[in-house]
């Protein structure tokens, strides 16, 4: 597994990254995790803004951070969350897990910057058991047209300068083509954010197909 280091993204995320929950990301993420139970793997934790959130049924949660600096954050954050967390190491492709070890998988702002979205949601799936969750919260490419042309103009220079995110990408079509969508609400975030190439948000749940079992 190569290493994947972004040392100055990461310490901006860390420091400026909470600023949001303040705003109304608090409230999103409790919405992505409503209901959850079992054993969760949340791929792309950061510096673990979704940990305080996490239901009481859920058994476990296996945090994969890729970053050394956010993962050492996110295993500081583990202490106090309010069910067990345990931090690893581990790329969305190449996941530290056996086939069908989890019950649900949780991503938010992850997808848009993984190399590969499609190898990663196949390992998803692989590591989910049949009927078992996705939840995701991710930003996404515009419905409206000139909006969009605006965030693939954006995305030349973004990625640079955000930790490899790419914004104009087309997230819930990549979703569907290896999960069933459940549920998916589309909004802006935050709603102020009128030239933020990054506002349009998507949140929901896809499933793997299987026996529900929830």
């Amino acid at each position: 597994m190569a290493p994947v280091k972004n040392p100055l993204f990461a310490r901006y995320f860390n420091r400026f990254g909470a600023r949001r929950e303040e705003r109304g990301n608090r409230e999103l993420r409790r919405e992505m995790l409503a209901g959850l139970s079992g054993r969760v793997i949340e791929v792309g934790a950061g510096n673990g803004l979704n940990f305080p959130h996490y239901p009481p049924a859920v058994r476990e949660v296996v945090a994969v951070e890729p970053e050394p600096y956010l993962r050492a954050r996110a295993a500081e954050a583990a202490v106090a969350a309010p069910v067990p967390v345990r931090v690893v190491d581990g790329t969305a492709e190449d996941l530290p897990a056996a086939d069908g070890e989890f019950d649900a998988l949780v991503v938010s702002g992850l997808l848009c910057s993984v190399p590969d979205p499609p190898a990663a949601l196949a390992e998803f799936r692989r590591v989910l058991r049949p009927g078992g969750q996705l939840r995701f919260y991710e930003h996404v490419r515009s419905r409206d047209a000139v909006f969009a042309r605006y965030q693939k103009a954006a995305d030349l220079i973004w990625p640079r300068l955000m930790g490899g995110c790419h914004v104009d990408r087309r997230t819930l079509a990549a979703i569907s083509q290896v999960f069933t969508i459940g549920g998916c609400r589309g909004f802006r975030f935050p709603p102020s954010a009128v030239f933020s190439p990054a506002a349009p948000r998507i949140i929901g749940v896809a499933r793997k197909a299987g026996p529900p079992g929830f």
